[in-house]
């Protein structure tokens, strides 16, 4: 499996379905007008709307997908996926959906635009999370200190920190550095893409994973 960041709370995710061949899940694509940053071009099979900032450009992505814009549980492609509505939005639950998936045995919990931390409702339905994507830079998101109660509490054994400032972002947010220190990273150390299976997820630490922008 590979997971590319592609900035704000949106990643590609890449996997190997039963029949060998690639399943492509996107996660929250957003506007280029309203982030300040580009969202690349992608093929995706599954797409994942879980919150008002996203945006689908059907220019950006040129495949036959299957969209998910609502909580709920859905198998797609062997892919097990569980929207959870965020309770403590109460306009419109479209607001926040966190996406629970397992893809090859791996369970990956996406917290989308989350602003406060957990509580047994939450984590009674994410439990044993391997990858955590996480938003660490403030604003309308949580920052590094809520961040870091959530991981806490969730224990993960990898962390992928989301919706930091990179350049050309319009939202006012904190770089990575903060939430990297206080972690004990050096955020300077990124990846272009993360490479896991289930075999080599650590399993006596937890790993940060700071990705670099598509």
């Amino acid at each position: 499996m590979q997971i590319i960041w592609n900035g704000q709370s949106c990643f590609t995710i890449k996997s190997k379905i039963s029949t060998g061949e690639e399943s492509i899940v996107l996660i929250n694509p957003f506007d280029e007008k309203q982030a300040g940053i580009k969202m690349p071009k992608t093929k995706a099979n599954i797409v994942l709307l879980g919150n008002n900032k996203s945006k689908l450009d059907k220019k950006k992505v040129d495949d036959n997908y299957f969209l998910i814009d609502k909580p709920g549980e859905f198998e797609v492609n062997g892919i097990f996926i569980n929207g959870i509505a965020d309770k403590w939005v109460k306009k419109d639950p479209k607001q926040n959906i966190l996406f629970f998936l397992e893809i090859e045995g791996v369970k990956i919990l996406h917290l989308g635009e989350i602003n406060h931390t957990l509580e047994n409702g939450y984590l009674d339905k994410v439990s044993g999370v391997d990858i955590l994507m996480i938003p660490v830079g403030g604003g309308d998101n949580i920052n590094t200190q809520k961040a870091i109660e959530i991981i806490n509490e969730i224990e993960p054994r990898i962390i992928i920190p989301m919706n930091f400032k990179i350049p050309g972002t319009k939202e006012k947010i904190d770089s990575v550095d903060k939430f990297a220190k206080e972690m004990g990273t050096d955020p300077k150390n990124q990846v272009d893409k993360l490479k896991i299976d289930k075999r080599n997820l650590p399993q006596d630490n937890t790993e940060i994973i700071i990705l670099i922008k598509k």
